[in-house]
């Protein structure tokens, strides 16, 4: 049996960089990775994420308000909440906290978190987490939160913060897991229970060696599970079947669902 990948996070509703996203994921499908998740930052390119879903089998979206992306207005809560009644909606994120960047002021973010998290709650929907230079704060910001399955993109805490973040919940490594110098992150997934991590590539950033500074692919995802197999010491194959089944876990719209 031919192995098969889900990516959990990457952004061919990014037009700009993905002109014919219908190209990479047949691109992905080719490589194996059957299923991917296509995660919005705003209402327009979670409008993106949902119009591709629509047209892929294979293809599902996650629909919310990154928080560096300006324009969040409350009525879009609305309308993130009628898109998670699509079948194939299937997370509220990209959500959270950046403390990295000054688009956006940490009071604007931990306003549009709050609501979003209220949103979430009340629509018991898996969430995915952005977090960046923030993870105090936003360890702080969930303290009692426990309505649905919880995903932390692209994971550069310690495991301390993941500890106190909850490792009942998901944690997402991407393309830097495989660069020479990421030992430390290496660690710290080795540390992670194998039935919490999911692999994702953040595509089009975060390219996994050998495409560093080249745009990145869901094509290349299984270059991050060869590295993942290697930390935990087991197959390829493994590793796919259970990333992927983590994936389902996390995501219940995921299962029972094929590439295509």
């Amino acid at each position: 049996m031919a192995i098969e990948w889900v990516d959990t996070h990457c952004h061919l509703n990014d037009s700009q960089r993905f002109p014919d996203p219908d190209r990479a994921i047949a691109e992905a499908a080719d490589a194996g990775v059957t299923r991917l998740m296509v995660v919005g930052i705003d209402l327009h390119w979670s409008r993106k994420a949902v119009e591709l879903a629509d047209r892929h089998e294979g293809v599902f979206a996650v629909v919310g308000h990154h928080p560096t992306s300006k324009g969040f207005r409350d009525e879009h809560l609305k309308v993130y909440e009628e898109w998670f009644k699509h079948p194939k909606v299937v997370a509220l994120g990209e959500i959270g906290l950046d403390y990295h960047w000054d688009m956006t002021t940490p009071e604007e973010q931990d306003g549009w978190l709050r609501a979003q998290l209220e949103l979430a709650k009340s629509l018991g929907a898996p969430v995915i987490f952005h977090c960046r230079e923030a993870y105090d704060a936003l360890i702080a910001r969930l303290d009692g939160y426990a309505h649905g399955p919880l995903d932390f993109h692209c994971f550069a805490g310690s495991f301390t913060q993941a500890e106190a973040l909850g490792l009942h919940h998901y944690f997402g490594v991407d393309g830097p897991l495989t660069y020479p110098k990421a030992g430390d992150l290496r660690e710290i997934i080795a540390l992670l229970p194998k039935e919490r991590i999911l692999l994702e590539t953040d595509a089009p950033w975060l390219p996994p060696v050998p495409y560093r500074g080249k745009l990145n692919h869901p094509a290349y995802l299984p270059l991050i599970g060869e590295a993942l197999a290697q930390i935990w010491g087991v197959s390829v194959e493994e590793v796919a079947r259970q990333t992927s089944a983590n994936a389902e876990a996390c995501f219940p719209k995921l299962a029972g669902v094929g590439g295509g």
